[in-house]
């Protein structure tokens, strides 16, 4: 992330904020690949670690897990997702499913209001899944990518003189994380740090909470920025 005194650093700051959701996206939407894990290892995330100190200790972890990885680590790792995030193994009728509506509704079910509130929202903004991406739309996974979505549509408002598209973006940026990310991340990290065996799935949930508590910031100070052009 870079200061966001100008133009220039108001775009790179969106464009720091598209490529963190699009990492955190991929962590939650299937079993790491081989390919993926031996980037992380290398330290493919570690220009974000000085984001704050929460992410720094998650990215610490997530590398720390797999520097000695083996032929084993990868079904490790596969195994401790399923197990907490597609919902194969619960605690004491618990799930940790990374879905909005299982943690806001009453009964803990998929496709209840906040489903339907998360899919008009795509569409009053134009976004649908691409063929073959069949979870609800109120996967976390999805809501990130949303959210990397509307940061490089206000990064091309910035290029094309458009500051009040751009405003536009951010703020429906900010609706989202304070609406469909951190009205319920709490609590889904709670249950999911019952059900995690991994130091990395750990990680990857502490770098989360961090980069989602420090983009809360960001967005504001992008919105006062941007308000000022």
């Amino acid at each position: 992330m870079t200061e966001t005194s100008s133009v220039p650093g108001i775009a790179s700051a969106l464009e720091g904020r598209a490529a963190f959701y699009d990492a955190v996206a991929a962590l939650y939407y299937k079993p790491l690949t081989q390919e993926q894990i031996d980037r992380i290892a290398d330290g493919d995330l570690s220009a974000f670690a000085d984001t704050n100190e929460l992410v720094a200790e998650g990215l610490h972890d997530m590398e720390r897990a797999v520097a000695k990885r083996h032929s084993g680590t990868r079904q490790e790792l596969a195994v401790d997702f399923t197990g907490a995030f597609a919902g194969t193994s619960s605690w004491k009728g618990r799930y940790a499913t990374p879905y909005e509506s299982v943690f806001t509704s009453e009964e803990g079910l998929l496709f209840q209001e906040s489903y339907h509130e998360v899919h008009r929202l795509y569409r009053e903004n134009g976004v649908r899944k691409s063929a073959g991406f069949d979870f609800p739309d109120d996967h976390l996974s999805y809501i990130c990518e949303f959210q990397a979505v509307l940061a490089r549509r206000a990064v091309e408002a910035l290029e094309a003189g458009d500051a009040e598209r751009a405003l536009e973006q951010v703020r429906c940026s900010q609706a989202v994380l304070r609406d469909h990310v951190l009205s319920w991340f709490d609590d889904f990290e709670e249950t999911a740090l019952l059900l995690v065996k991994t130091r990395f799935y750990r990680g990857v949930l502490k770098t989360t909470k961090g980069f989602f508590l420090f983009d809360a910031g960001v967005l504001e100070d992008l919105a006062e920025e941007l308000e000022r052009l």
